[in-house]
């Protein structure tokens, strides 16, 4: 039995992990809606618009055809079009079309629009370009970030996408990227060189931000723990951390001795307790922990 002075607080744990292992409520997945959607509406709107920073989708077009038909905002424009689009998914997919990217198109529209009312922009916020472009792809980047996290998009070309793979078997992947690199290259040669070669450099890093965001979100750690203190550690995971895992049978290949071997996955903050646990219990225990952020099974974010 493990004594009382090596548990952690069971409370203090499921008040940390906010019971983690539960499926998201519906409350918490509309504050997680609504942010993503403000977050893109902030960058898109502070950011991209006044800079001309035409990085792919809807707001990329819509700020080349801004420059075209100037009496139409680039704000206005990208409503126009993502409720064209939203109209030709609604015409495809029917009662299928998913309710979270009608949601965030809606509410993103929505917030762009309600910035053009309440702050016009007529220029950029600086004179640092470089610095602009950086907010202009990480606020959208961490933003759609969130909103892939709860199978949610920003609608836009991803409706586009999602027609495309209904009626083709067309990598999708490239198919946005090449769509998003024409749309670079026109804004290339409608802004000039230095604009269009920050865009360029823009494209080239908004996955970066959209990645880290769920890598950030979904990080946990897995352990590989080979122990001769099997009943501690089991109980330890299951009754402290109530955490699942996989337990083996081992032998060690000198000694000959009896090992168990604990595979379990848990998060950052449970596992610096967890491993200092298992060494404290069996200082000979040997030990791997590799940082992941895509575990599917029951009780993690991803699950088939």
């Amino acid at each position: 039995m493990i004594s009382k002075e090596k548990l952690i607080s069971k409370e203090k744990l499921i008040e940390y992990r906010g019971h983690e292992h539960l499926p998201m409520s519906k409350r918490e997945e509309f504050f997680w809606l609504n942010l993503g959607s403000l977050l893109v509406a902030i960058g898109v709107y502070f950011f991209k618009f006044p800079n001309n920073f035409s990085i792919g989708g809807v707001s990329g077009i819509s700020i080349i055809l801004n420059h075209y038909f100037p009496s139409l905002s680039a704000a206005t424009l990208n409503s126009i079009l993502n409720a064209l689009l939203l109209l030709v998914g609604f015409a495809v997919f029917g009662k299928k079309f998913g309710f979270k990217t009608f949601y965030v198109t809606v509410v993103l529209n929505g917030l762009i629009q309600l910035l053009e009312y309440i702050h016009p922009m007529s220029a950029p916020i600086t004179n640092q370009p470089l610095l602009e472009l950086i907010f202009a792809v990480a606020l959208p980047g961490i933003g759609a970030g969130i909103l892939f996290n709860i199978a949610a998009s920003t609608g836009g070309t991803d409706i586009i996408a999602m027609i495309i793979k209904k009626y083709t078997n067309k990598d999708i992947g490239k198919a946005l990227l090449l769509s998003d690199i024409i749309i670079v290259i026109i804004g290339f040669f409608v802004f000039g060189a230095t604009t269009g070669l920050l865009t360029l450099v823009g494209l080239g890093t908004k996955t970066i931000f959209v990645d880290s965001t769920l890598n950030s979100i979904n990080r946990m750690k897995y352990f590989t723990i080979v122990t001769e203190a099997g009943e501690e550690v089991k109980e330890y995971i299951t009754v402290n951390l109530h955490r699942g895992g996989t337990l083996l049978a081992g032998e060690g290949l000198f000694s000959g001795n009896k090992k168990f071997v604990f595979l379990v996955v848990v998060n950052d903050y449970e596992a610096k307790f967890l491993r200092d646990f298992v060494l404290h219990n069996d200082p000979k225990a040997f030990m791997t922990v590799v940082s992941t952020s895509e575990i599917i099974g029951k009780g993690f974010h991803y699950q088939k």
